[in-house]
């Protein structure tokens, strides 16, 4: 992370094809070969499937890492001299498309791998339980190695690039070089990542689902900023909006339920953890005829 101008070498030549090759196998492995039958999936997800997914969805945290992998694609891309702005944003859309489409194939694999290994844990807290169970159960005592292996290279790409954009972004406002930035969150992931998975599941749920909503906002608001006169009577409006019902979202989410008002509790889709959604979309239907009200003009 010290020399982000040799990610090319290092992670693109060889963490990156290490860790597709290791993913690559245990997707196969996990369709091929899978340790049973499909089981009945949990209480919680036989009654709102699609919501309690969505929301768990959060924690793998890929559109926060779309967001700022950009940085790191883009200064990666520049560091080998490509400075032309239509071949920067023909790479990032390929990068893209490419992690798209290797992030669609691995979670279909995990899921099939969820679904049919879930015998062996009965009563697992988490998913990596299950995937040690499976792994073990199909590759024995090799199995470990592999997974400490494939988590090893996996996390360590992925903590490589993270570092790089959060100090890269952070140099821009604090008083802090990039290096010294590196070592803080270094130090800081470092301590945190000594909580446990499931402790840090517990703690990233609230935060990720206050600050997700907006995030999908801005992605989606995205593909629309052609229809308007001037985005931003659009994207500010909607994303405040957002992230004001999930910091609501996000409270009912954590041990502080009981500090909200009771008329909250009965917002629609708050059971769900998407009270944002409905507010974010009355808004968005709002402005949106703003805009086509007012025009080119300045006024709003």
């Amino acid at each position: 992370s010290l020399y982000p101008g040799r990610l090319l070498d290092t992670i693109g030549h060889i963490l990156a094809p290490l860790k597709i090759i290791a993913f690559s196998i245990l997707g196969i492995t996990a369709v091929l070969w899978p340790a049973g039958t499909s089981i009945p999936a949990i209480e919680l997800y036989q009654q709102i499937p699609f919501s309690s997914g969505f929301i768990n969805g959060y924690l793998t945290m890929d559109t926060l890492g779309a967001l700022v992998f950009g940085i790191v694609i883009v200064n990666a891309a520049r560091s080998r001299g490509v400075v032309s702005v239509g071949l920067l944003t023909r790479y990032t859309v390929l990068a893209g498309l490419i992690a798209g489409l290797g992030l669609t194939l691995l979670y279909l694999s995990l899921f099939k791998l969820g679904s049919s290994s879930g015998i062996l844990t009965p009563d697992a807290q988490n998913g990596a339980v299950i995937l040690h169970a499976y792994v073990q159960h199909t590759l024995g005592g090799l199995g470990s190695v592999f997974l400490a292996a494939l988590i090893f290279i996996a996390c360590i790409v992925t903590a490589i690039g993270l570092t790089c954009a959060c100090a890269e972004f952070f140099s821009q406002y604090l008083p802090l070089s990039y290096r010294a930035l590196v070592f803080i969150l270094g130090i800081f992931s470092m301590l945190v990542s000594n909580l446990g998975l499931t402790h840090l599941i517990q703690i990233s749920i609230p935060v990720l689902t206050a600050i997700y909503p907006p995030c999908i906002v801005l992605v989606a608001l995205s593909f629309t900023l052609r229809w308007w006169h001037n985005a931003t009577r659009i994207m500010p409006p909607v994303m405040l909006v957002s992230l004001l019902f999930g910091i609501l979202d996000a409270i009912k989410a954590s041990p502080f339920e009981q500090l909200l008002p009771t008329w909250l509790q009965h917002l629609p889709m708050v059971e769900q953890g998407l009270a944002w959604l409905l507010p974010s979309v009355l808004v968005f239907i709002g402005v949106g005829l703003l805009d086509r009200l007012y025009g080119s003009s300045d006024k709003v």
